[in-house]
């Protein structure tokens, strides 16, 4: 049997059109944060990915995994990969600014971000929706702090109640040339908020949330492609 890495390798590299890319979010070498445990957020990322993934084959989704190897870095090398992909979803999990880590323990629950300058951006908005709905229906909560009007955050509204965000300039989303939004799980800078989303129980209730809404976006796709 392979060994799981290089199995999601394969399936990352397939030329194959799939329903949904799930990009993992970061590196190997280029992790993202440490969560309050110690662990890198690209492998947290990957865990979610899997779980997301495990869920979305018992609905009989076809996904993409997205730089499940770790050694992707350059991001539009991503977007390129999924051009011809239904929907493209990115994920992470959050961290707050240098100057929070002291209140760390204040700052928790997810955030969903789209960008204005993608191409499908009332898609990316519409299935934004359908996450945070799903987010909220599993009961988690959205973060909210990212709309803080400091050098670093400052992203505006796109539905404070959901937990979305403006983020015109992040690179996945901008390039993407369908539908795409990109997650945050939770904040794992907050040890309790890690493992509110990163345990074993908490992991399946977000990856459960994502897959339906992911279930729901495509759905609502279809039938607006219908003539």
């Amino acid at each position: 049997m392979k060994p799981l890495f290089l199995l999601l390798t394969c399936l990352s590299l397939s030329s194959t059109a799939a329903e949904v890319a799930l990009d993992i979010g970061h590196s190997r070498n280029r992790p993202g944060t440490i969560s309050a445990g110690g662990v890198p957020e690209w492998e947290l990322n990957l865990r979610l990915a899997e779980e997301v993934a495990s869920h979305l084959r018992r609905r009989g989704v076809g996904y993409r995994l997205i730089g499940a190897d770790g050694n992707m870095e350059v991001l539009t090398e991503r977007t390129a990969l999924a051009a011809k992909d239904g929907l493209f979803i990115s994920l992470h999990h959050d961290s707050v600014q240098p100057d929070w880590f002291a209140q760390a323990e204040h700052y928790r629950g997810y955030s969903l971000f789209v960008s204005r300058k993608n191409q499908q951006i009332d898609q990316s908005l519409a299935c934004a929706k359908r996450i945070g709905d799903r987010l909220i229906g599993a009961r988690f909560q959205p973060s909210l702090y990212h709309a803080t009007p400091v050098k670093g955050e400052n992203r505006p509204f796109a539905d404070q109640g959901r937990g979305i965000h403006y983020y015109d300039d992040l690179a996945v989303l901008r390039t993407a040339r369908q539908a795409a939004v990109l997650v945050e799980a939770g904040v794992v800078a907050n040890p309790r908020d890690e493992m509110h989303v990163t345990g074993k129980e908490g992991r399946d209730r977000v990856a459960r949330a994502i897959a339906e809404a992911i279930v729901d976006c495509l759905q609502a796709m279809r039938t607006y492609s219908l003539p």
